[in-house]
């Protein structure tokens, strides 16, 4: 393949970090997650931050904390990854899928629409980096209407007295809405350190605690940690501070912990993020968009404006009037050429187990258009102005191809 799609960065800092990990003799969670989880809280402004081995982990985390289970409902976008909704039906929960709106993204009135007496949760998505409308989602959850509508079942939900606003901002770490970063623009956030991801750890996330009083963000933070371990009121490094060993199981928790070797590759990669992993994929955005802004089937995704800067995360670059089969005729054209391109996202409702739950794609007209249309290009930061310039005419040429029924 001559451009690949999304590798990881790789280089000798990130080497070096992990093997420096590796020679310490400290290998799982350790003095490294708790520096990352300190940076992170940092970087984005929340109260307080704890690693866990995935988002997905980190997402199911927080629903079980709230006491999301069997007859509660959670809204969640039609238009998004399985994880989001995935994590829902494990709590024994429903999803409610709402429909997208024109940048991809969740709209506040569609969430309010779907607001029942069963609403425990709503989780929007930053699909591909950009942040959804936080002020409008904040106010809909602290609405006078919804707020009588909510239910408390368990001690957190009576503290909070309202619907919680969990934002999976797998995509988005980095992204700003108005001047605040993700992590500290809803009750709690969760990010992704997947391979693909802006920031990777291999495989990793963070939960993001941004609780409003009478919450003492710290004192969640300890009870994750422990959910988080089995239910262990110790981790490794504490059992072994002064031969402190003995410890006691509280619950019948999970095993979402980071490892050090993670946290060792977050940690340089945070150290540079801001810097140089944001500087080069917003440039990757500027070249893309001044190269497609010029062709009128193209409809180019938003990244920067007054209120948003999104974490350039994916560029998910949209065909006018192109139906699902013709996207995917281009799809292969450019895979012949050499060309790595992909799919943000097919919507839940269109997969077997969602139909089977009795989701129609049909009530998600808009989520369906925009996948419809859609092609995700290359972003990554080894990738080099030449490569550029062969995707843009890669895909150029493969659009025009198709519609002008040469294909």
């Amino acid at each position: 393949m001559k451009v690949p799609f999304s590798p990881p960065r790789i280089d000798e800092k990130i080497i070096r970090a992990v093997k420096e990990a590796l020679h310490s003799g400290w290998i799982t969670t350790g003095p490294r997650v708790r520096r990352f989880e300190q940076m992170l809280t940092a970087y984005g402004g929340q109260k307080a931050t704890l690693c866990v081995n995935s988002a997905s982990a980190g997402l199911e985390l927080m629903l079980r904390w709230f006491g999301v289970g069997p007859g509660d409902e959670v809204i969640v976008p039609a238009y998004t990854y399985a994880a989001t909704a995935n994590v829902v039906v494990h709590c024994g929960a429903r999803p409610v899928f709402v429909d997208s709106g024109d940048d991809f993204n969740v709209t506040a009135e569609t969430v309010a629409r779907a607001i029942t007496g069963r609403t425990k949760v709503i989780m929007p998505v930053d699909i591909a980096g950009w942040p959804c409308d936080y002020d409008a989602l904040n106010n809909v959850v602290n609405a006078e209407e919804y707020v009588r509508m909510f239910h408390p079942e368990t001690p957190e939900q009576q503290m909070l007295g309202r619907i919680l606003l969990l934002s999976d901002a797998a995509h988005s770490i980095g992204a700003v809405y108005k001047g605040k970063r993700t992590g500290s623009l809803t009750d709690i956030s969760v990010y992704s350190f997947h391979a693909v991801k802006n920031l990777t750890t291999a495989e990793g996330g963070a939960v993001c605690l941004n609780l409003p009083p009478p919450f003492d963000n710290q004192s969640v933070y300890k009870t994750l940690s422990i959910k988080a371990l089995h239910g262990q009121t110790k981790d490794a490094m504490t059992k072994f501070e002064g031969g402190n060993w003995r410890y006691d199981i509280v619950e019948p928790g999970y095993k979402y912990n980071m490892t050090d070797i993670q946290a060792a590759m977050g940690i340089a990669e945070l150290e540079r993020y801001e810097e140089d992993m944001l500087v080069k994929r917003k440039y990757i955005f500027q070249r893309y968009t001044e190269a497609f802004s010029a062709c009128s089937w193209a409809r180019v995704p938003p990244y920067e404006n007054s209120e948003r800067i999104s974490s350039c995360h994916a560029y998910l670059l949209r065909v006018s009037g192109l139906s699902e089969q013709s996207r995917d005729v281009i799809l292969r054209l450019i895979y012949i050429n050499e060309v790595a391109v992909n799919v943000h996202f097919v919507p839940l409702p269109m997969f077997t187990y969602y139909k089977n739950a009795g989701y129609n794609i049909a009530d998600y007209p808009l989520a369906y258009s925009s996948y419809a249309c859609e092609i995700s290009l290359p972003v990554f930061y080894d990738l080099t102005d030449q490569m550029i310039e062969l995707v843009i005419d890669t895909v150029k040429h493969a659009v025009e191809k198709v519609r002008s029924g040469h294909a």
